[in-house]
């Protein structure tokens, strides 16, 4: 594990070893095909792990400090069903992508948040899924959330990395602030290999993404059945996720 800067986050690329394996998107279809049998429901019980990942380049400030706002009910939503561990991770500037540690309230997360300010840079998915990959392999990720507006990475690495996620039943949820073309077509088909969804939400429109967090967060920690229930009981976020998931 690498040194904590000032803000009690790693760097998950310094944290662990290890390479990821490249493969084309019909590589990646054929396995998922031969993986989707061997999915894993949640276990009565069991924490609920969330890996909750944002864009923090410049442009994004406004949505950093809308998310801080009401990541909250990501944990009282859960708490109706089950219980949840959020992990934070973000990436900034030039080559910046850190981790925290596992939290279990919301007091501890925007604790994290509130040190951090977003810096100048490209986007850096890639490397988000990549160490999500690694987490699972450790433990069981339940969901991985990701929030931003852009991509300016390779679709293919993007689709290969996503594919490790795939095989290790880890569903990723992306949410777009905006209607970049190239961001949509990159996170709906990241969704789509993962088994997981995409949604859009209106610059600023705090409601939306409160909505769709919340039904992450049901989902992550009181599985499909939980998230089923949700939508029965009109939660549009639950409705938008649940229509997607295959």
């Amino acid at each position: 594990m690498s040194p904590k800067d000032p803000s009690g986050i790693v760097d998950p690329s310094k944290a662990k070893a290890g390479s990821v394996p490249t493969a084309g998107a019909a590589d990646i279809s054929a396995f998922l095909k031969t993986a989707a049998a061997v999915g894993r429901p949640k276990v009565a019980g069991e924490r609920g792990r969330l890996i909750f990942a944002l864009d923090a380049t410049m442009s994004r400030q406004p949505m950093w400090d809308m998310a801080c706002a009401i990541q909250g009910q990501m944990f009282t939503e859960a708490a109706k069903v089950g219980s949840l561990d959020i992990q934070l991770v973000f990436f900034r500037g030039v080559g910046e992508c850190r981790a925290s540690g596992w939290v279990a309230q919301a007091g501890q997360l925007a604790g994290l948040m509130q040190k951090i300010q977003c810096v100048g840079g490209q986007t850096q998915i890639g490397r988000v899924l990549s160490h999500a990959a690694e987490e699972a392999s450790d433990k069981r990720i339940h969901a991985l959330v990701y929030v931003g507006d852009a991509m300016e990475e390779s679709l293919d690495d993007l689709c290969a990395k996503a594919g490790r996620l795939g095989l290790a039943n880890v569903p990723v949820f992306l949410f777009q602030e905006g209607g970049d073309p190239s961001a949509e077509q990159a996170y709906r088909e990241i969704a789509r290999i993962t088994r997981g969804a995409y949604a859009r939400f209106d610059p600023g429109a705090a409601a939306q993404l409160a909505e769709l967090l919340k039904a992450v967060a049901i989902f992550a920690s009181g599985g499909r059945a939980a998230l089923t229930d949700a939508s029965a009981k009109g939660a549009r976020g639950a409705q938008l996720l649940l229509g997607q998931m295959k």
